[in-house]
């Protein structure tokens, strides 16, 4: 399966992902992409951004083409770590990227910074195909260490059916369907 950067310096570069029969990944198709980056177009310049669950990195490395100052993929996978190391590098963005190992769930306070752009893409089911549901914990990890700015966006990529309740001090603004995925955007309640 190929991944290719839509826009910004690394324009129509491909990334090396996963082959295609492994389903530990799942790389956010790029109609889906586009139209995320295309909605936060313009908070995104010299912005501090995390990818959480970054898989092979293309959402942050999206956001590092496009002209993000700091991005920071987190990922639990040695595979995926292994991935997005070599894609940063072959991009040329090792100066603006930093990689952390780490359980999005249960070493959450690793990652303790401010963001301006909060990307969540959790996989939504485990080697055994069973649900994993893993959106619900990682937002009220986000509110529990505080790590979004007054004015930052959250964004949330989840199966259809997976269920997420409302989360303290998070307010959802905006909802996109694409298929069997909802896409969900936050800001902090004032």
């Amino acid at each position: 399966m190929s991944s290719k950067v839509i826009a910004g310096t690394a324009r129509g570069r491909l990334l090396k992902t996963l082959p295609q029969d492994d389903l530990s990944v799942r790389p956010m198709l790029g109609r889906m992409k586009k139209s995320v980056f295309d909605i936060i177009q313009f908070k995104v310049p010299d912005s501090n951004f995390i990818d959480l669950f970054a898989g092979v990195g293309s959402v942050g490395i999206e956001a590092l083409s496009r002209g993000a100052k700091k991005v920071t993929f987190a990922e639990l996978s040695n595979v995926s770590l292994s991935l997005i190391k070599h894609n940063v590098s072959v991009l040329n963005f090792n100066d603006r990227a930093k990689i952390v190992k780490c359980n999005i769930i249960k070493d959450f306070e690793i990652l303790q910074d401010k963001y301006d752009i909060v990307f969540v893409g959790p996989p939504y089911k485990d080697n055994n195909k069973k649900a994993l549901a893993l959106t619900y914990p990682t937002l009220k990890n986000v509110v529990k260490y505080d790590i979004l700015k007054n004015d930052a966006v959250l964004i949330a990529q989840k199966h259809i059916k997976e269920p997420v309740g409302n989360v303290v001090d998070l307010e959802c603004f905006r909802v996109e369907k694409y298929g069997d995925t909802v896409v969900s955007f936050y800001k902090r309640k004032v």
